[in-house]
């Protein structure tokens, strides 16, 4: 943890972030170039930390290299990732592997960078509540009370559990963003890994590769037809340009959440190489190597019940959306890759009548990403990675994430201090 020489405690914080992931770092990092801001970001966790239960052996980003906290606005930041390979002295090394898509482990191991040398950001202090007092927040940790002009939300999502599995979630039931720091044993147990996506691609291949022991079976659910590629096609990732997201914000709400719905390939598919790696997997386990291991492949399946038998099996209730008939199957291990969801942070509770929110109790945003509030105007309160049904499908990923931070700081100061106004698109939407 960084010291605090420079900070004098007796001036509020023109920004006070909460939560020290992806997005925050972001804004911290592009926040350093203007020292005349008093900024602290806190995090109650020891150190850096992205999903470290998710951090699976060849687990890849989706996005480029180049997407990373601070390039698209201030390609010169010694914050960038192309500074961060010359400083590790890996530069000439790295382009030899001919790749803009780097492991997962890489970018953490970048962002860890980042968060280690920058000062404004103090973990180890847990934000319990913020108040606001006459013309200021007030944010109170264990031992101390911050002031802050404004603050920006960036705590994150909290695991999402299907409602028919709430009671099972234990030992052998789990989210799998615990998955890493459970490190079950799954060696002759039949294990049930319910999700299509991404997370679910890569518990199923190592599974199938016995990272946690030779499983007896292993079934991999996914409501989706199929099991469905990233579409990460030119014309689709179109989507993830400030140009759309403005095209977006000025659609009528209800036209929003169709819309959001039929691209979720753009952002939540798997990727078509790991797909591939997959399919040749079973291929030589099936023909060239007689494998065991017991795999079973369920798509369109909906979860629909979970119960544990007697015999400390869990029973789940399947709908087949093809044949339209209910399917039971049994497993020792439930892995839920049903990936994350916003709630409102509970440090939110003393101002949260003052907050204006939708009918889904979701913040209502602003084009630069600052919460519809009832408070004065010069004060606050901004929100990333909590905007998916008001900015569009590029809201929750990491492809915008330094054009947001650029934003919202231009908001802060008012005035522009970072280029937003990228050039259009090649489609006239």
């Amino acid at each position: 943890m960084m010291n605090f020489t420079h900070y004098d405690d007796t001036i509020p914080l023109d920004l006070a972030g909460l939560g020290s992931g992806p997005f925050n770092l972001s804004l911290a990092a592009l926040l350093e170039s203007l020292p005349e801001l008093q900024v602290r970001f806190f995090d109650k966790k020891p150190s850096f930390g992205w999903h470290p239960g998710l951090m699976l052996p060849g687990a890849h980003m989706q996005t480029s290299c180049l997407k990373d906290l601070v390039t698209a606005v201030q390609p010169t930041s010694r914050w960038s990732f192309l500074s961060f390979l010359v400083e590790k002295e890996r530069f000439y090394s790295f382009l030899s592997t001919e790749k803009m898509v780097i492991s997962r482990t890489e970018f953490v191991e970048y962002m860890s960078w980042v968060a280690e040398n920058l000062e404004s950001l103090q973990f180890g202090s847990e934000i319990r509540e913020v108040s606001f007092e006459k013309d200021s927040f007030i944010l109170h940790t264990e031992n101390e009370k911050v002031k802050a002009h404004n603050l920006c939300l960036g705590t994150g999502k909290v695991p999402y559990v299907p409602d028919c599995a709430r009671a099972m979630v234990g030992q052998h039931c789990f989210h799998a963003s615990e998955l890493m720091t459970r490190q079950p044993e799954l060696r002759n147990r039949k294990v049930a890994i319910i999700g299509g996506g991404q997370t679910g691609a890569e518990v199923f291949l190592n599974c199938l590769r016995e990272k946690w022991g030779k499983a007896d079976q292993i079934q991999w659910i996914s409501r989706r037809a199929s099991f469905e590629p990233l579409d990460e096609s030119p014309f689709t990732n179109e989507y993830f340009t400030p140009d759309y997201v403005s095209r977006f914000l000025s659609l009528p709400e209800e036209k929003k959440e169709t819309i959001v719905q039929y691209q979720k390939l753009a952002s939540d598919g798997i990727t078509p190489a790991y797909l591939l790696e997959i399919y040749r997997e079973l291929y030589d386990r099936t023909y060239l190597y007689q494998d065991q291991i017991n795999w079973k492949l369920l798509p369109d399946r909906t979860l629909k019940a979970m119960s544990e038998s007697s015999g400390g099996f869990y029973d789940l209730k399947l709908t087949n959306a093809l044949s339209a008939e209910d399917e039971i199957l049994s497993a020792d291990i439930v892995i839920l890759c049903t990936g994350f969801q916003n709630v409102l942070p509970p440090y939110l509770e003393p101002i949260q009548p003052r907050l204006n929110l939708d009918e889904y109790h979701r913040f209502k945003l602003s084009s630069s990403f600052a919460v519809d509030w009832e408070g004065p105007d010069n004060r606050r309160i901004y929100a990333v990675n909590a905007g998916l049904h008001s900015h569009g499908i590029a809201e929750p990923q990491l492809s915008l994430t330094a054009w947001r931070s650029a934003t919202i700081i231009n908001d802060l100061a008012q005035r522009e201090i970072f280029s937003v106004n990228q050039p259009v698109s090649l489609i006239d939407w």
